[in-house]
């Protein structure tokens, strides 16, 4: 009943997170894109405009420039979206992440740290890591010096998620760098962009000058938060691709993914700007990492693909009933499965050939058994491994 329970909650959780990131990100590129199409305008009150087409109409968008005493109604804000993106988030991080701690967050052969000891680390980076990109962007350091501030970032986060591969699992190690970020875009929505627009539009209302830092700073956070979007969802969804977290270069393929997501979003961010050939490197380059990093990833699974010899399915049958049955069975006897995760069933030869490249990937990489509770050994690993390679 309890895993019965879990199982929807991690639905309707899961359900308003996507529903609320769809929002957030949408109105984030929406409005990032408007700002590098606007034209100028020979009306002093308009700061730039665009004609627009659109479900049949005709649209004419204005950035306004307000004078002071004078606020447009109704004026619509947008933080929300951000706002129940992170809650919604954290709650399935609570629900799948540290509630299947052992299945998931924690894996025996990375570091030996109990569920209490992961989930402390896990609070003490998404508050932490916060703390130390807020506090070098709100310097007069991060201010004067915006080059160097963003690549102190970039070593930042290359070094916590390097960390985070060392107490955690690869899949959780990518989850959390992802809630990382996750946790400074909804930060920087919360304590920098909301309280400058409020105190710009308290300016405005009381006639007084507007603070043209305040702007910039709700600005800069902005488009910080533009440019980890891609990242961000990378790894919201990685845990759906075994061989990227798995691989023993999974730091590497983490990194040079993130450098995808960003030369990607720089495409779209420039291209406005440049006409779309003169930005198609960016995405040439893009596709050229994606690539390698593939190959990276992949070559570990691969290289023994043709090593396996004539291994009957008798042999490999006592191991699937040892690590495998348990959860992949037409009744599991894991309690935490209802029923074979995906639908899954490994029972017999034919349902084990029919998903032998699935078998290989994730018992390749490591992912399963979840979390190695039923302890295979790297000799029965490499066996089940190349079993599977010669049935694809």
């Amino acid at each position: 009943m309890e895993s019965i329970i879990i199982e929807w909650l991690g639905l309707a959780f899961r359900w308003i997170h996507i529903i609320t990131a769809i929002a957030w990100i949408g109105a984030s590129f929406y409005f990032n894109w408007l700002l590098n199409h606007l034209l100028t305008s020979e009306d002093p009150n308009v700061s730039g405009q665009l004609w627009a087409l659109h479900a049949g109409g005709f649209f004419n968008v204005e950035k306004r420039n307000i004078e002071p005493g004078k606020l447009p109604e109704p004026l619509h804000w947008f933080k929300w979206e951000s706002y129940w993106t992170w809650m919604s988030g954290f709650v399935l991080l609570a629900i799948v992440y540290y509630a299947g701690a052992e299945a998931y967050l924690i894996d025996p052969a990375v570091a030996d740290i109990s569920q209490w000891q992961a989930i402390l680390i896990s609070l003490a980076t998404l508050v932490g890591s916060w703390l130390v990109y807020h506090l070098l962007w709100n310097s007069a350091f991060g201010r004067q010096s915006q080059t160097r501030s963003a690549l102190l970032t970039a070593l930042f986060i290359m070094l916590a998620s390097f960390l985070l591969m060392q107490v955690f699992s690869g899949r959780g190690a990518f989850l959390h760098t992802g809630a990382m970020l996750a946790t400074w875009m909804t930060g920087n929505v919360f304590f920098v962009i909301m309280p400058a627009q409020r105190q710009l539009v308290q300016s405005t209302l009381e006639g007084q000058p507007q603070n043209k830092q305040l702007a910039a700073d709700a600005g800069q956070r902005s488009l910080h938060n533009n440019y980890l979007t891609l990242p961000v969802l990378f790894c919201m969804f990685s845990n759906h691709y075994p061989s990227t977290f798995g691989s023993e270069w999974n730091w590497t393929v983490l990194m040079a993914l993130f450098v995808v997501g960003f030369m990607v979003r720089h495409y779209f961010n420039v291209r406005g700007k440049q006409g779309n050939l003169k930005a198609l490197w960016l995405l040439a380059v893009a596709l050229f990492i994606f690539v390698g990093t593939a190959l990276l990833a992949s070559y570990p699974l691969l290289k023994n693909a043709g090593a396996a010899g004539e291994i009957s399915f008798t042999t490999v049958h006592g191991l699937a009933q040892t690590h495998c049955i348990s959860c992949h069975a037409a009744q599991p006897t894991n309690t935490a499965f209802p029923a074979p995760p995906k639908g899954v069933l490994l029972e017999t030869e034919a349902q084990m050939v029919s998903h032998a490249a699935q078998i290989a990937t994730q018992v390749g990489s490591r992912i399963m058994p979840l979390g190695n509770t039923t302890q295979m050994t790297d000799d029965e690993r490499q066996l089940l491994v190349q079993w599977a390679n010669s049935r694809q």
